[in-house]
């Protein structure tokens, strides 16, 4: 307000008389109305309240702990926060604890994404047993149906998924002493297709890639009678080799070949074997090859009779949302030793049939318990490795299961070029699942994972209390994940029925 004088009277104009002689017109003034007696904070309450009963008065006002840290430092002291979740594509499989968002899984759908640091869709499940890794895996498989993938399961070793896979409309196929079901691990596979139609370079191609396989396998299975195979070894069965699926004399058709008729050709080596192995004669042939054929021998007269040693009865629909192959009745004897070689065998041959997968041709192949594998000897890791190596080529995301994070390391004696490779077979995945572990797994998680301290209170806390929970590692991110099940999920993946009953 202005006063001002004007002779001897006094005016005084506030805002409303100046603009009103302008001709304009204020608002009226807005009425509150007072807080009713109901509400829940009729009037302002003093920072530290009022100083009564039950009124939350504090003598002193709270003091709140700052930190000031870079970005770079936060994770190492809260390693656990959630930041950036997944995409949302892929299977559903649960809820991240921490962040509470779904929690989707698209392995091949990561290694696309260059903003996700994953490189190879392996995925590595551990965890101890009855924590729920079947389950896990065979909601992984259900659910990944409907986006175009099968599954491939290398050698059920209990039976764990029959039930999934008939509930798929699929039978599967049981291998065993006394059955009628027989792979033969040395099958050329797609690769020799159309082979007359080739040109000679397209064939040399195949052929080598053919052998490599082949020799692979023969290296596993004489390493796991504890045969050394070496340079001379390995010129000795190429040679055989390519002799018996016809290479060498130019067929327009690649024979099959089998374990025992490559042992055949080593214990009755023709003169010209002799002569392009260079060995002075049969004699000096049949001393240097005497381990390796003893070691094949006793093979096909023991793991591999009557289930590895002829022309394959087992011819899958490649088209069918699942294939399975029961180890079952092998398992029931009791001879783990038996059981790796048969999954190596299944191994060789699963590859066989994967090497011409068309684009769009997406496996899940399962490698369960490969601890039994990994335990035969150094050749029998080197032959699970070149297997997972192979998995980007071919389009398929490799699940392998173990126990605990040092299972493959049992192949051999610590520092061990055996337990070196075994342990390179860690890095072979981005990808690592860990479910419910005890306690004194948690050094094995530190020193083999590069886990912290926090997190492997994650493993052998917070997973141990309920099945289905588990630390995901894609690449360098961690997510706290809680599988969930469908009921009838609940049904296929329940695995009890021996101790129910």
């Amino acid at each position: 307000m202005r006063t001002r004088r004007s002779g001897s009277h006094e005016h005084t104009t506030d805002i409303t008389g100046l603009v009103s002689s302008a001709g304009g017109r204020l608002p009226g003034r807005i009425s509150v109305p007072p807080a009713p007696a109901e509400a829940l904070f009729p009037r302002t309450v003093p920072p530290r309240g009022h100083r009564r009963r039950g009124h939350g008065w504090a003598p002193t006002p709270c003091r709140v702990a700052t930190y000031e840290l870079t970005s770079d430092q936060a994770p190492v002291v809260w390693p656990l926060i959630p930041g950036d979740g997944l995409p949302p594509w892929g299977a559903e499989l649960g809820y991240d604890a921490l962040s509470g968002g779904t929690f989707y899984c698209d392995p091949m759908g990561w290694v696309a994404d260059d903003d996700i640091p994953v490189t190879n869709p392996n995925i590595f499940i551990f965890g101890k047993p009855g924590r729920g890794k079947s389950a896990l895996v065979k909601a992984f498989i259900l659910r990944m149906v409907r986006f175009g993938y099968r599954g491939l399961v290398l050698g059920d070793v209990k039976d764990e998924y029959e039930g999934l896979s008939r509930a798929l409309g699929v039978e599967p196929f049981r291998i065993g002493p006394g059955l009628t079901g027989r792979v033969n691990p040395l099958d050329v596979g797609p690769l020799g297709d159309g082979w007359s139609n080739l040109d000679a370079a397209e064939q040399r191609r195949r052929v080598t890639v053919i052998t490599g396989r082949w020799l692979t396998l023969l290296r596993g299975l004489a390493g796991s009678q504890a045969v050394p195979f070496g340079p001379t070894e390995e010129r000795v069965l190429t040679r055989v080799l390519r002799e018996l699926v016809g290479w060498e004399q130019g067929a327009t058709q690649l024979a099959p070949v089998t374990v025992p008729e490559v042992w055949a050709v080593l214990d009755g080596p023709t003169s010209s074997l002799v002569r392009d192995t260079r060995h002075a004669d049969r004699q000096h042939f049949l001393d240097d090859t005497r381990l390796l054929r003893d070691a094949l021998g006793a093979l096909c007269d023991g793991s591999l009779r009557g289930m590895f040693d002829g022309p394959s009865t087992v011819h899958p629909d490649w088209r069918a949302p699942i294939q399975t192959l029961s180890l079952r009745a092998l398992h029931d004897t009791g001879n783990q030793a038996a059981v790796g070689i048969a999954l190596m065998c299944l191994n060789s041959w699963g590859q066989a049939m994967r090497e011409l997968a068309g684009p769009g041709d997406h496996r899940i192949v399962l490698r369960d318990e490969a601890w039994l594998q990994t335990r035969l000897s150094l050749d029998a890791v080197m032959s699970l490795d070149a297997n997972l190596r192979l998995s980007r080529r071919d389009g398929d995301v490799q699940v392998v299961t173990y126990h605990k994070p040092s299972d493959p390391l049992s192949a051999g004696d610590s520092g061990s070029q055996a337990a070196q490779i075994a342990r390179d077979l860690l890095h072979l995945s981005d990808i690592r699942v860990l479910m419910g572990q005890d306690g004194e797994v948690a050094s094995e998680l530190g020193n083999l994972l590069g886990l912290t301290r926090m997190q492997q209170d994650v493993v052998t806390g917070w997973a141990m209390q309920e099945k289905g929970r588990a630390l995901w590692l894609v690449g360098d991110r961690k997510f706290k994940v809680q599988t969930l099940l469908t009921p009838l999920e609940q049904r296929l993946t329940y695995t009890n029925d021996a101790v129910a009953g």
